[in-house]
C-alpha cells in the first residue's frame, strides 16, 4: 500500500497531533534538567516549576508599582492595538480589492501600486512611523495595518477575478447595477475568503504589533518581553511567548468557526 493512501483513524490522528508537543516537551524538560545540573544558577532554560513561579507572579500577583496583574494588563494593551489594526485593515481591504477586483479601470489605476506597496518591508517604515506620528498609538496601529492591508487585498482582489464571468452576465442580464452586483453577488462569495486571509495575517500581525511595543511603548507584550531580556529572565520570556502563540490559535480557532457558523456551505464546497 502507497504511503498516499495511509489514513490514520481519529485515535492514531490525536496521537500524531499531540506527539511533536510532547517531544519539544520532553527536550526542554530533560534540556534544562542537564544544564540546572552543571549550574543551578543557569536563567537559559529554567526549571518548569520556576515556569510556574513566574506565572503566577505575573498572572496572579498585583505588580507593586502599579497594582496590576502585569499578564492581564499587558494582554489588554497589545488586543486593543491588534483588533484595531485589523478592523481597519478589514475595512480597506474589502473596499479595495472588490473595486480592484471588479472594475478594469481601478485595476489598471491601483493594482500595481498595490503591489509595490506589499514589497515594502513594513518594518523598515517603523522609524518613519514614529518620526511623522509620535510614539503613541496611532503609529503602532498603523504599522500593523500597512503590514497586513496589501496582502489582503491583493488576495480578494484575486478571489474576485477568479469568480466564474457567467455570474457576472447573469447579474446584468437580470438588470442589476454595478452596485447591486457587488453587494449580492461578489460579497457573499469573498467574505470567507476574506477569513482565511485574517487567518493567514494573524501571524505576520504579531510581529508587527511585538516589535513596534519593543522599541516604543509603556505596556504590551512586546514591551514586557523586552524589557525583561535585559535581566536574561526566560522564566517571564517564555510564558509570555507562549501565551502569544496561545492567544493567536485561539484568534485562528474563532475565524474558523465563525466561517462555518456564518458561511457552511464555503466549507461544505471544499
Amino acid at each position: 500500500m502507497r504511503l498516499v493512501n495511509i489514513r490514520p483513524d481519529r485515535g492514531t490522528a490525536l496521537f500524531l497531533a499531540i506527539l511533536p508537543f510532547a517531544l519539544v516537551v520532553l527536550a526542554y524538560v530533560l534540556g534544562s534538567a542537564e544544564r540546572l545540573s552543571a549550574n543551578p544558577d543557569d536563567k537559559l532554560l529554567p526549571s518548569l516549576a520556576s515556569l510556574g513561579e513566574a506565572i503566577g507572579k505575573v498572572a496572579f500577583t498585583a505588580d507593586a508599582r502599579t497594582g496590576n496583574y502585569l499578564l492581564w494588563s499587558d494582554t489588554l494593551a497589545s488586543l486593543e492595538r491588534l483588533f484595531s489594526a485589523l478592523a481597519i485593515s478589514t475595512a480597506i481591504a474589502l473596499l479595495v480589492g472588490v473595486l480592484v477586483g471588479m472594475l478594469p479601470i481601478v485595476r489598471s489605476f491601483l493594482a500595481p501600486f498595490v503591489a509595490m506597496v506589499s514589497m515594502v518591508p513594513p518594518l523598515a517604515l517603523l522609524p518613519i512611523l514614529f518620526i511623522v506620528m509620535g510614539l503613541g498609538e496611532a503609529s503602532k496601529i498603523a504599522l500593523i495595518t500597512i503590514g497586513i492591508t496589501p496582502y489582503l487585498i491583493r488576495d480578494l482582489a484575486m478571489r474576485v477575478e477568479e469568480l466564474p464571468r457567467e455570474q457576472m452576465i447573469k447579474a446584468q442580464t437580470l438588470g442589476a447595477s454595478t452596485w447591486q452586483m457587488a453587494l449580492r453577488v461578489v460579497l457573499p462569495q469573498i467574505l470567507p475568503r476574506l477569513m482565511d486571509g485574517l487567518r493567514l495575517s494573524l501571524g505576520p500581525a504579531f510581529l508587527f504589533l511585538i516589535a513596534a511595543e519593543a522599541i516604543a511603548s509603556d505596556s504590551g507584550l512586546g514591551y514586557r518581553i523586552f524589557l525583561v531580556r535585559r535581566y536574561l529572565a526566560m522564566d517571564v520570556i517564555l510564558p509570555y511567548v507562549a501565551w502569544i502563540t496561545l492567544l493567536a490559535v485561539a484568534m485562528d480557532f474563532a475565524l474558523v468557526r465563525a466561517r462555518r457558523f456564518f458561511f457552511p456551505w464555503f466549507g461544505a464546497a471544499k
